[in-house]
């Protein structure tokens, strides 16, 4: 390709005439077509004025009846000043296009330099946001900031890219530069349809199915509470080189991305060991169940890859609502229609373990590997709450030990291991390590012509 995404000069133009601060066209992106549209520039920095605020608001409907996906460029001040009310009233336009658009069509925003003010509310209305390294984006700037608090705060801190990309939550991912945009758009679009209505595009595989994972059963430590990073496992089970995370940097303790299975896109949620001890928070909760729920939009089978101890603990979490975040995810995975695989890696504990993609709230198919702990919670807290004075009783120290070494054994052989869950249903198969990619090979062949029926309704009430 000759022009860069962020030019203005290649593809079928569309109201070129209405506005200096905003391009729009259709376009070639990979071999897919797509929407696009440039805000930037003009008399005062890319404000959006109803004349462009129009011309992007037709660009993306236009594309959400096409059935194609919507890429936007912004570098915007904001509303257009010097129009009052009716620049307010422009953007508003286009956020509505963009929730018209949601679920229907893949849609991004590149922030390429501002995006302040109302227009900021623009990139949590979107699927992916990619920002430069020196972009920023915030509804109230530093100045405001500032008056309002007393706090002196820098655009950077305030709402730079590597904030974004790893404390809001708001940046799917962050590049170093424009040159780096047309790259990562690409290969996000890659994994998907182009629209809601298309299946998901299957790509060559020359990585054998059967291929054992010798990498990812030699990198789980022996010891429960060793840690280990998840990715390395994901990376060995599925296509080689074909995972693409997304927020790599946001809410580490658990991992989402794309990539392929034998050819076939798959959406990947997994917990990770190696922050956080995989604990699920409330950003991890949140991040999750938007991930689940944008697989489920654009027809993504869902893999989760199980190894939590639990919620993270912390009077904190609770107070900033750790309910009604913990059931989002619960929400998104339940109200999911796409095929969804689960693997019990190692632990999975309690409330989180229901969450993580179990049978009780829906999975398709649900196995475990051998090491798997499925149990309410692990043993030594067990058999402190269910024998506390059995063993207080018992004087002697040593002999103390053993007895509860001995009821722990206990613990795990009654309850904590894939067998007791499998036996009651709550486990499909107990799986060799090793297999894995093969047996969820097998198993995504199977589910993937899955339809369900969805309830005839507007919407649910999603616990936001």
């Amino acid at each position: 390709m000759t022009a860069s995404l962020g030019s203005p000069e290649r593809g079928v133009v569309v109201g070129a005439a209405r506005s200096a601060a905003v391009a729009a066209s259709f376009r070639d992106l990979g071999g897919q077509r797509v929407a696009w549209f440039r805000i930037a520039g003009g008399k005062h920095h890319g404000a959006i004025g109803e004349a462009g605020g129009a011309a992007a608001e037709r660009i993306v409907r236009l594309a959400t009846d096409l059935g194609v996906p919507v890429v936007g460029v912004l570098d915007t001040s904001g509303a257009e000043l010097g129009e009052g009310v009716v620049g307010l009233h422009a953007w508003g336009l286009l956020a509505r296009a963009f929730a018209d658009a949601s679920g229907v069509v893949p849609t991004v925003l590149v922030v390429v330099g501002a995006c302040v003010s109302g227009p900021a509310l623009l990139l949590g209305l979107v699927d992916q946001v990619v920002m430069t390294r020196e972009a920023f984006a915030y509804v109230s700037g530093p100045d405001s900031v500032a008056e309002f608090t007393g706090i002196q705060v820098s655009r950077g801190r305030l709402g730079g890219a590597a904030m974004h990309g790893n404390r809001s939550g708001v940046a799917s991912f962050v590049v170093e530069d424009e040159s780096d945009v047309e790259h990562v758009v690409e290969h996000v679009l890659s994994y998907l349809p182009s629209n809601h209505l298309a299946d998901p595009p299957v790509a060559e595989c020359d990585d054998p199915i059967e291929r054992t994972c010798e990498r990812a059963a030699s990198v789980v430590p022996d010891r429960a509470n060793a840690s280990y990073d998840v990715r390395t496992l994901v990376d060995d089970v599925l296509d080689e080189h074909t995972f693409f995370e997304l927020w790599a940097g946001h809410a580490a303790n658990i991992v989402t991305g794309v990539g392929r299975l034998g050819g076939r896109t798959v959406g990947i949620v997994a917990n990770q060991p190696a922050v956080r001890a995989g604990t699920i928070d409330i950003e991890a909760s949140s991040k999750a169940a938007r991930f689940v729920q944008w697989c489920d939009a654009f027809n993504l089978p869902i893999v989760t890859f199980v190894d939590t101890p639990g919620f993270e603990p912390g009077k904190d979490l609770e107070w900033r609502g750790m309910i009604r975040h913990g059931a989002e995810l619960v929400h998104a995975y339940a109200a999911a229609t796409v095929p969804r695989l689960c693997v019990v890696v190692r632990k999975a504990y309690g409330g989180a373990y229901i969450v993580m993609d179990s049978k009780g709230v829906g999975s398709d198919w649900c196995a475990a590997w051998p090491c798997a702990e499925i149990a309410v919670m692990g043993a030594p807290g067990a058999v402190q709450i269910l024998h506390r004075r059995r063993l207080d009783a018992i004087i002697d120290e040593p002999d103390r030990a053993r007895e509860e070494s001995r009821l722990r054994r206990e613990y795990e052989q009654a309850f904590s291991n894939p067998y007791v869950a499998a036996s009651r249903g709550l486990v499909d198969e107990v799986i060799e390590p090793a297999s894995t990619r093969a047996v969820l090979a097998r198993v995504l062949d199977q589910l993937w012509t899955k339809r369900e029926t969805v309830v005839a309704r507007s919407h649910s009430n999603t616990p936001f």
